[in-house]
């Protein structure tokens, strides 16, 4: 059968920033068929606005209703979902309501991530796998810890990193995203 990835960027971080342009290298060389959403004439400058930031989820939601329509999930043995940021909102969101069990990998989720995620509805056998900076000034990070727990949802925190898992230090930032991508591997596995 075969095997299928979806990702879904966060604003601003697209397909060819580190964390997702790595793991779609790695999905694909593990012979996945990957899906890229991509989202078009979101608002700006949503930090910080409720409004604005579930303005910009909702009109991100639909566009990846759009670009999934035709997709028959039944035709695929694996499937995993990688997001980033608003994108775990997005992917969660999709597997809650159209009922698709699978693999889940969130790269700096967001609180509203964590309080759709169903853990009996959405993740299948594989689970979910999280990816969080210490210093990520669009979460509530320990909140998100917390409630990343209380889900049963496996996390890894990196201090001093930001909203991309980066710190002011290139060499590290480079050993982040080795690491990242070693368990973002195993995960696959």
């Amino acid at each position: 059968m075969k095997k299928l990835a979806v990702f879904f960027p966060g604003i601003g971080y697209h397909k060819d920033k580190p964390l997702l342009y790595y793991s779609a290298k790695l999905v694909k060389n593990k012979a996945y068929e990957i899906i890229n959403i991509e989202y078009h004439d979101l608002p700006e400058k949503i930090r910080g606005n409720q409004e604005r930031m579930k303005l910009s989820a909702d009109m991100a939601y639909e566009q990846a209703v759009e670009q999934l329509e035709n997709v028959d999930f039944k035709e695929y043995s694996d499937i995993v979902f990688i997001g980033k940021s608003i994108g775990t909102v997005i992917l969660t969101r999709y597997l809650t309501e159209h009922n698709i069990s699978a693999g889940q990998i969130w790269y700096t989720p967001v609180e509203a991530t964590l309080s759709i995620y169903d853990p009996e509805g959405t993740s299948g056998d594989s689970g979910v796998i999280m990816f969080i900076g210490d210093a990520d000034p669009w979460s509530d990070v320990d909140r998100v810890k917390k409630m990343a727990d209380e889900k049963g949802v496996s996390w890894f925190s990196y201090p001093e990193c930001n909203h991309s898992l980066e710190c002011n230090d290139v060499d590290r930032n480079i050993q982040i995203i080795r690491e990242v991508m070693q368990k973002t591997e195993n995960y696959i596995k």
